[in-house]
């Protein structure tokens, strides 16, 4: 029912309309009415006047000003720190070891090896702190430790975003409900899938038998689905809706020495992160910027970039700052996460 406010109490939200449609509203439900305005109508030669606050009395229309809302988000960044010693004596003793490691180096290698498996390790730190990250709770062990924490992506989706329990990735009335619930959120057109493996694949199975065509043929491939040739097996986006997606696994949620160990309840199947960039107002540099839903950032001058600082000690190796017969390589980073309008993130969790 449409219908023309005549008055009004700011105090009591109370109001007394008249329809457009009806003589009154005793066709409109008792309970469970939902308003929302969408204009205005005045009579010719009206006057708006404010309300004058005499024991909530109107004064003929009341003009209400309607005021934004402001809401700050804020994170904390930690500093993670690691380092890799060795002494000046194991230095001097050469033994190459040919190796390969898992940047990419191969070759002969000596305790440089053990440096380069530290520093790897240390960036899996920087990646996975801003992943799992949680902030200090009120009454926490860690917070009576003198421990702030800082908000992981898991920990930001599910305070502030989307959780999905139990989502199948074979059932498509399990997709579209999250796409309803998108459409009320902000509606991000272009959206990334980071999923684990058996989630990944239940979507594959669904789209292949959404597209095994009518004619006999299957709908998806290589070298134009010749039978004699291979057949590719997986999806790498499709859209639904007004959304595109763009699936990809998640080796994080795969690894068994991570999350790929954790099933039941605790378990994370995947995580929906929207593409593009939004602008908000920057706090610290008194401006608006562009930046993209997801990005780290870490404290940074003129004088000293936090970023990724990585310098030696001792008196070994080429370092000459103190006795210490050693080299001892340091690593330091203060950095969180900064998750963008949460609210068009989606986790999804095990049953």
């Amino acid at each position: 029912m449409k219908a023309v406010v005549t008055s009004s109490n700011p105090g009591t939200g109370a109001l007394v309309v008249a329809p457009y449609t009806a003589a009154n509203t005793a066709a409109l439900a008792a309970t469970g009415i939902k308003i929302f305005v969408y204009g205005s109508e005045f009579n010719k030669g009206s006057q708006t006047t404010n309300w004058d606050g005499a024991a909530g009395a109107i004064t003929g229309t009341t003009n209400v000003s309607i005021d934004p809302t402001f809401t700050q988000f804020s994170n904390s960044p930690i500093i993670i720190r690691s380092n890799y010693t060795i002494n000046g004596s194991d230095m001097a003793q050469i033994g190459w070891v040919e190796v390969a490691t898992e940047d990419g180096t191969s070759g002969y290698l000596w305790y440089l090896k053990a440096e380069s498996e530290t520093r790897l390790r240390f960036e899996d730190y920087l990646e996975m702190s801003v992943v799992e990250g949680e902030l200090a709770a009120a009454g926490s062990g860690a917070l009576a430790g003198g421990f702030k924490g800082t908000q992981g992506l898991f920990a930001a989706v599910e305070a502030r975003g989307n959780v999905e329990t139990a989502f199948s990735g074979a059932n498509l009335t399990d997709f579209d409900n999250i796409l309803k619930n998108l459409d009320t959120q902000g509606a991000i057109e272009e959206n990334m899938l980071f999923l684990d493996r058996t989630t990944s694949l239940e979507i594959d199975d669904m789209l292949a038998g959404l597209s095994a065509g009518t004619a006999g043929g299957t709908a998806y491939g290589l070298f134009e689905n010749s039978e004699e040739m291979a057949l590719n097996l997986g999806f790498s986006g499709f859209r639904r809706g007004s959304y595109d997606f763009y699936k990809t696994d998640w080796k994080y949620l795969n690894d068994a020495s991570t999350r790929g160990a954790t099933t039941g309840i605790s378990s994370i199947e995947g995580v929906l992160v929207p593409a593009g960039t939004s602008t908000v107002y920057d706090q610290i540099l008194g401006t608006n910027i562009r930046r993209p839903f997801l990005h780290v950032r870490y404290r940074a001058s003129q004088t000293e970039d936090r970023r990724m600082k990585s310098w030696l000690t001792g008196s070994a190796g080429g370092a000459f700052t103190s006795s210490l017969d050693a080299m001892d390589v340091n690593f330091l980073s203060e950095r969180c996460l900064v998750v963008q309008a949460a609210n068009n993130f989606v986790l999804f969790k095990g049953a």
